[in-house]
């Protein structure tokens, strides 16, 4: 898992040029990357998420096809669409913007649901279907979808099934002082920072690297402290809704990533406990009720880990 470590140090300093403050953030972006899976970013405007993901796609080689969702965007604007050619009669196809190798939809909830549906099948199985003919997207597809707060003017909340399409959703917060003075000296100007970024990795060592994180051990005692915690959530009072199969899995291939990326050949109790929340929140359901007593998501997530007791390391070292 060495190169897998000096990959992401690589990969995590060069997007640190343009984005401060936030390498775990980073971190977590490119163990879904790994996991072969896609991010969202759920987070008020400003705080650059834009700049992160159009940051992450130069890094890695690669150029970053954005759509930019507004009530009015169309499934074949995302898609692609047939154009007639009167020259001969025929139709030829158009490539949309989703059939690229890391894409952006940015405020992903403007669109409509019918607009967002179209994500689905490109981010479940990575193929899509154009008029009864399925097209394999390329390899590796990565997903990065910035979301605004649902309380927001002109959203559209995304349903759960899309929602557990996404590996992890991340916040990227608010900047500590000292962070965002570096934000104004550097992006105050007319010089953009990222005219400067340069690439640091291939797609086709990302494909190669992805190949590598199955190997990454994973003990039975983490295992059924995954399903514990599954478990947990859908016996949970203040819960309607708990992680599901699919979001257990979800959380054991990210948590295999992460723990490639730190340069380890196992996972361990703290890899699970820091990638439950990004892994798990929006997979899960409060109940009206414990909304009402101010208790989010996130809360009752950080409340389940406190109470399940994690395995011992002894137990995660044994074959």
């Amino acid at each position: 898992m060495e190169e897998i470590r000096n990959w992401a140090t690589r990969v995590v300093a060069n997007v640190e040029t343009v984005f401060y403050g936030n390498s775990a953030v980073v971190q977590k972006i490119l163990a879904a990357l790994l996991a072969q899976g896609h991010v969202l970013l759920d987070d008020v405007p400003g705080l650059g998420k834009t700049i992160l993901a159009r940051s992450v796609a130069i890094s890695l080689g690669a150029k970053l096809s954005r759509i930019q969702a507004t009530p009015d965007l169309m499934p074949s604007d995302v898609l692609g669409v047939s154009v007639y050619n009167p020259s001969d009669g025929t139709f030829k196809y158009r490539r949309g913007p989703l059939l690229a190798n890391i894409v952006l939809v940015d405020e992903i909830n403007r669109a409509t649901p019918r607009t967002q549906s179209a994500l689905l099948e490109a981010m479940a199985e990575g193929q899509v279907t154009i008029e009864g003919k399925s097209l394999a997207l390329p390899a590796p597809f990565f997903l990065i979808a910035t979301e605004n707060p649902i309380d927001f003017e002109g959203t559209f909340p995304l349903p759960e099934a899309q929602k557990d399409r996404f590996l992890v959703t991340l916040s990227i917060g608010y900047p500590e002082r000292k962070v965002e003075k570096e934000i104004l000296r550097h992006h105050a100007t007319s010089h953009t920072p990222l005219q400067d970024l340069k690439e640091v990795s291939t797609l086709e060592e990302v494909v190669r690297l992805q190949s590598l994180v199955p190997q990454v051990h994973v003990a039975e005692a983490i295992s059924d402290y995954i399903i514990t915690l599954g478990e947990s959530t859908r016996q949970n009072q203040n819960l309607r809704m708990g992680i599901s199969p699919r979001g257990t899995l979800a959380l054991y291939r990210c948590c295999q990533a992460l723990a490639a990326i730190r340069g380890r050949e196992f996972v361990t109790p703290e890899d699970v406990k820091e990638l439950v929340v990004p892994v798990c929140v929006s997979r899960i359901l409060p109940r009206p009720s414990a909304l009402v007593k101010g208790f989010s998501a996130h809360q009752i997530l950080s409340a389940i880990i406190d109470e399940i007791p994690a395995p011992h390391m002894t137990e995660v070292h044994k074959a």
